[in-house]
């Protein structure tokens, strides 16, 4: 058995290792920062319990995207069937259920703007 082997593998690798080493650029501090803070909402919000804490504005005429949660109730004209309120990445999030005879409509709302509607 011979050394020369390994040490020319040993050679080639130490070369290779070095070249690796010497190509990177060099590391550089990266700042780390907060996440933004959520978007705040103005206006009344509905409650758990489908009541408004405030009087809702008159200026929403359709329910349309953008809209207030306190909003879709004065145009609906009724209480909603089921609220949940919650906290999401996007800030305060809330699901408005409608159960309409035959169909089932469900208001979706981050930080008090109409997000999305999905009839069924």
């Amino acid at each position: 058995m011979s050394l020369l082997p390994n040490a020319v593998i040993a050679a080639v690798a130490a070369l290779g290792l070095g070249a690796c080493v010497g190509s990177e650029a060099p590391v550089r501090p990266v700042a780390v920062t907060a996440p933004p803070a959520p978007p705040a909402f103005a206006g009344p919000v509905l409650a758990a319990d489908g009541a408004c804490t405030e009087p809702a504005p008159t200026a929403a005429t359709a329910i349309e995207p953008g809209i207030g949660e306190c909003d879709l109730v004065r145009l609906k004209g009724k209480a909603p069937t089921d609220v949940l309120v919650g906290a999401g990445r996007s800030g305060r999030e809330v699901q408005v259920l409608y159960a309409e005879p035959g169909a089932k409509e469900l208001y979706f709302f981050v930080n008090n703007r109409l997000d999305r509607i999905v009839k069924s």
